[in-house]
């Protein structure tokens, strides 16, 4: 009976524990779609002493970024629309404290209040880059995408990203989601964004926008 108590115990846990895993993980699709866990291996670091800086000005304060020279369909897009100021006056319009703040979506540019976002972008996606190394760590940066059941080959968005809150990372991503780069400084924006109060599709009740993006030269 002892044994058959702990068995029911620990298969309760096992239950919410996945469960909690699947709410996060739908935060990041553009469809109400969520996909398969997966398992990645770490091996070495990104290296850093060439990577492109971007400063993310927010209303919140700046977030500077580096993109990996690994994902250099993902770097070359992101620099493309920072160029063509596609970003300027886009909202985080999707946050979860300890999980990831998103945004990209150019729908959010002047959004009112409570409408649903996070189907929006400038038309076209980009082929997976999920590298073993580059993984879902506290600050990482990646694109989102639309589910598995429409998208197999798990393609991201065009201009979609989410930047990782967890101080523990989101390794349950990994794999699945394309990391592209990472927060050098700023990680105290992030965390104060992921904080803020939201409604109940994680929109922030006062709008969190990004004034601009700019290359570092």
């Amino acid at each position: 009976m002892k044994n058959l108590t702990l068995l029911v115990a620990l298969s309760l846990l096992l239950s919410v524990s996945c469960t909690a895993q699947t709410k996060k993980q739908d935060a990041l699709v553009q469809a109400e779609t969520t996909p398969v866990q997966t398992k990645t291996e770490i091996t070495e670091e990104p290296k850093k002493e060439t990577m492109q800086e971007v400063v993310i000005e927010t209303s919140m304060g700046n977030i500077v970024i580096a993109l990996y020279n690994e994902t250099p369909l993902h770097r070359d897009n992101f620099i493309k629309l920072i160029n063509e100021k596609f970003y300027d006056g886009v909202l985080f319009h999707r946050i979860i404290q300890n999980f990831m703040i998103q945004g990209g979506d150019p729908d959010s540019k002047n959004a009112a209040k409570g409408t649903r976002l996070g189907s929006g972008g400038p038309g076209y996606t980009i082929p997976a880059e999920t590298k073993p190394n580059l993984t879902h760590k506290r600050g990482a940066l990646a694109a989102a995408r639309m589910g598995d059941n429409v998208n197999p080959q798990r393609a991201s968005s065009g201009s979609q990203f989410y930047i990782v809150d967890n101080p523990s990372g989101a390794h349950f991503l990994d794999g699945q989601y394309t990391v592209f780069g990472e927060v050098l400084k700023g990680m105290e924006v992030v965390d104060k964004i992921a904080a803020q109060p939201k409604d109940q599709a994680d929109r922030p009740l006062e709008d969190i926008k990004i004034i601009s993006m700019k290359l570092v030269e």
